[in-house]
């Protein structure tokens, strides 16, 4: 018995041909599907991003009425005929001329094919007819290749392609975009004294989000508006001496009714929900207050939220309730009818010494009967249950919230911290932060997130805030 016939599946080579084993009139083909991504990721490598390529809004107004892909995309066909068939490895690429003669568009299925035209003996040298047909038999590209063709053999085994995982935001866009529709909302914005805080600001307002009232002290503001090259002309600037002073006011903008948001700036979040949180001048309501993550995960078919990674520090069971409540009204504003909530654990099964399983069968209790409200909640369940359809088959989960939650309500701050900052650097989420649970959310950022993390943190507030007014 042979090794080929012992092994259940033949390893995989590619063979080049020689210059002798070539005859005018050998041709070789490879056919591929373009997608969205294709023209993404050769949008990506190129450095090519005309908006014919990328913008569906922009190529309805072109010529062609929809996305095409760049030419050269086409013409890589031809380089993968020679490169892998024809002659194949050790193929030396010396010329090449185009015709692009009708346009390709995602879902097409091009077939790209060489003939062999001449040979030249003394250089070992190709001329090869080029073309590529689409499903229907259109040439979309035509041309003339020049190669030096392999004198000596090859044969490897055939390299396996790289998995790719493109990041898209796309959910993060249709945050933006709606609540675009929506706004703007007038923001106070806390102690906006440094570059990070007042571009944030700036970019909200450009983006047609908040109308900031900047509110701090005003010699601070205009000297960091200054350093970042800034333009302050028209904004509202409300005078406040020091980070203190400044949160206080700015939540008073908000009891009076002249802003509508609150957005945090360059001081501690200590010190803004201190006045958040006091009784008579504060904005609180009767629900503990709670922090909210709204990710953008790449390889999650939807958005992921993870509460409470920055406020409550080892909530008890009556402050878990008000954070799935807060989380589950979060979730309906922007757009999941009725959110699936996943209490986490270390084990899905109730353990009396483990107070975090205890807590989540109580929170479905509480569901139950009603004292949690608009969603479905299910644990306790361990992270990779509540995310892994597989990994919840595989243990036996009969559930409708396992591996396909919307929310994750953790045991504590510190399990909610490294679940989020997990997400963000080892799966490439992004992460937008809001403070709800108050008369009106809170824009709650990090320093270390980007432009797009903090304006979608301010489309989560403001369509929390338009759902609240309507």
């Amino acid at each position: 018995m042979d090794a080929q016939s012992r092994s259940p599946q033949a390893v995989a080579t590619i063979e080049n041909r020689v210059f002798d084993e070539i005859a005018v009139g050998d041709s070789a083909s490879v056919c591929r599907t373009l997608t969205l991504d294709d023209i993404a990721l050769f949008a990506y490598i190129s450095g090519d991003i005309n908006p014919a390529h990328l913008d569906a809004d922009y190529a309805r107004t072109d010529m062609f009425h929809h996305i095409i892909v760049h030419g050269m995309w086409t013409a890589g066909l031809i380089s993968a005929v020679l490169g892998t068939k024809l002659p194949g490895p050790g193929t030396i690429y010396l010329d090449q001329s185009l015709q692009f003669r009708a346009p390709v568009a995602p879902g097409d299925s091009i077939t790209a094919t060489v003939r062999v035209t001449e040979r030249m003996v003394e250089k070992h040298r190709l001329t090869l007819d080029c073309v590529a047909v689409n499903q229907t038999g259109v040439t979309v590209l035509r041309g003339t290749a020049l190669v030096q063709a392999p004198t000596e053999k090859i044969v490897r085994p055939a390299m396996s392609l790289p998995d790719v995982r493109l990041t898209r935001h796309e959910r993060f866009n249709a945050l933006l975009a709606e609540a675009k529709s929506r706004g703007p909302y007038t923001t106070a914005v806390a102690h906006p004294c440094d570059e990070l805080s007042l571009r944030g600001a700036f970019d909200a307002a450009a983006a047609g989000l908040i109308v900031p009232i900047l509110v701090g002290p005003e010699a601070k503001i205009r000297a960091a508006a200054a350093a970042a090259g800034l333009d302050l002309a028209g904004i509202r600037i409300e005078p406040a001496p020091h980070s203190h002073a400044a949160a206080a006011r700015a939540v008073q903008l908000v009891r009076d009714g002249a802003a509508k948001l609150l957005m945090k700036g360059a001081l501690h979040t200590d010190e803004l929900m201190h006045e958040v949180m006091l009784a008579e001048n504060g904005l609180r309501t009767g629900r503990r207050l709670s922090h909210v993550y709204v990710m953008d995960v790449p390889s999650y078919p939807r958005p992921l939220l993870v509460t409470d990674a920055a406020i409550n520090i080892a909530p008890d069971l009556a402050t878990k309730r008000d954070i799935a409540q807060n989380a589950i009204d979060l979730a309906q504003a922007i757009g999941i009818e009725t959110p699936k909530l996943a209490v986490l654990a270390a084990v899905e099964t109730v353990n009396p010494a483990m107070q975090s399983t205890l807590d989540a069968a109580a929170l479905c209790k509480m569901s139950e009967r009603g004292q949690i409200t608009g969603g479905i909640i299910d644990g306790p369940l361990a992270f990779d249950n509540a995310v892994s359809p597989g990994a919840a088959m595989e243990k036996h989960i009969v559930s409708a919230v396992a591996g396909q939650a919307d929310i994750l309500l953790v045991p504590d701050i510190e399990a909610g911290n490294m679940v989020a900052k997990q997400l963000t650097f080892l799966a490439g989420a992004d992460a937008a932060g809001v403070v709800v649970g108050a008369r009106i959310p809170i824009i709650l950022t990090s320093r270390a997130d980007d432009a797009r993390a903090r304006l979608a943190s301010c489309a989560v507030a403001l369509l929390i805030a338009a759902r609240t007014a309507g």
